[in-house]
């Protein structure tokens, strides 16, 4: 080999090799433009879709989603909140919750030992990297690092929450109060979304309140909630020399019943609405909630899993911590008898998260492409 050819092999060696350090790697080596390889192609960077778009609409790129006060499901105006809930589940696939009655000092207190973990040198954090997606713990970069063909501008740490006794010693160490944090924040989500499952489920006409024999299959159901999965990703977006032509996640939807997003006071969350793509305006220590493909299976398509996609800057860095909630790993996914007939046939295939992991490791993951499998219509 020439020393030309080596140097460039070399050369190429050690790019790929910072890629998979991560994008916080990159920005603190001082790099002033975007390597090729976060490059999206045209039609799918952050402002195509301004490309022929009167400019007199430009506000409509701003979304309110449906907000939903907690606190009013506990009250007389419960019957009021769930119908709410269900035109934002159905029409949205989105909303935020506040008054959920998480304290914010255990918020903020996720928040602030999620930016100290990024904080940490290189070397410990890498301690946690690994290609098998079945681990308790997980750190990363881009979205699905071993099959992009294009990263996006994405560090994350993804944390296995159950049983919590046997993955706990697995999680990271350091900073000092990391578990206690996490394991404190990852219990009080785990409450509320069963909650949130509970009014979901009543909103369905599933009604598990109720105390009698024709609901006992019912209270069986949420007490498989209640011993459900939960999965814990906390991101860390960097500020990026080049915005308009990367992005932090691409449009995907999210695997399993429930998604609890915590984000900081910087936005990027953007949701597709009508063929456009809308940004979401933080609310400070509200939680974005979405819709997940388990339960668009569950609900036979009446509640929608929709496509989203985060957006970074030049500017700031961005944390959030999503908490995804299903039901156990080994459970099978498929619509709700209670909401199948003659005249409502089920729309979707039985699913499990082994297909899921399966699919992963097998193609792109991104849109909404493992959902369309399990579709029979």
């Amino acid at each position: 080999m020439s020393p030309a050819l080596a140097k460039s092999s070399e050369k190429l060696k050690n790019e790929i090799e910072d890629y998979h350090k991560g994008v916080k790697y990159l920005h603190e080596s001082g790099i002033q433009k975007v390597p090729k390889k976060y490059i999206f192609p045209i039609s799918e960077r952050p402002n195509s879709y301004i490309i022929n778009e009167n400019p007199q609409v430009a506000s409509k790129h701003n979304l309110k989603l449906p907000i939903i006060d907690f606190s009013q499901l506990y009250g007389p105006n419960r019957a009021q909140v769930l119908d709410s809930l269900s035109y934002a589940c159905k029409n949205y696939g989105f909303f935020q919750l506040i008054n959920h009655g998480i304290p914010e000092e255990v918020i903020k207190s996720m928040v602030d030992v999620g930016g100290r973990f990024f904080d940490l040198p290189l070397v410990e954090r890498e301690k946690y990297m690994t290609k098998d997606m079945t681990t308790p713990v997980r750190y990363g970069t881009s979205f699905n690092q071993t099959k992009d063909g294009v990263f996006c501008w994405r560090d994350f740490l993804k944390l296995v929450c159950d049983p919590l006794p046997q993955v706990l010693p697995h999680w990271p160490s350091s900073p000092s109060d990391f578990r206690e944090m996490a394991v404190t924040y990852s219990k009080e989500t785990k409450i509320l979304f069963i909650k949130l499952v509970e009014a979901i489920l009543e909103s369905l006409g599933i009604n598990v309140a109720t105390k009698n024999k024709t609901q006992q299959n019912d209270e069986e159901m949420l007490k498989e909630f209640e011993d459900g999965s939960q999965l814990m990703a906390v991101n860390f977006y960097p500020p990026c020399p080049n915005p308009d032509l990367t992005l932090g996640m691409p449009p995907h939807s999210d695997y399993g019943f429930l998604t609890l997003l915590l984000q900081d006071e910087v936005e990027g969350l953007q949701v597709k609405c009508n063929d456009d793509w809308v940004t979401i305006q933080p609310i400070p220590n509200a939680f974005v909630v979405n819709v997940g493909d388990h339960l668009e299976i569950f609900s036979n398509g009446k509640y929608k899993s929709v496509l989203h996609r985060v957006l970074v800057n030049s500017l700031k860095s961005r944390i959030s911590v999503a908490s995804l909630h299903s039901l156990p790993f080994n459970s099978i996914i498929k619509p709700s008898p209670k909401l199948i007939s003659e005249t409502n046939p089920s729309l979707y295939k039985d699913t499990n998260f082994a297909a899921f992991l399966d699919y992963l490791k097998s193609c792109d993951s991104t849109n909404k492409s493992f959902l369309e499998t399990r579709k029979l219509i």
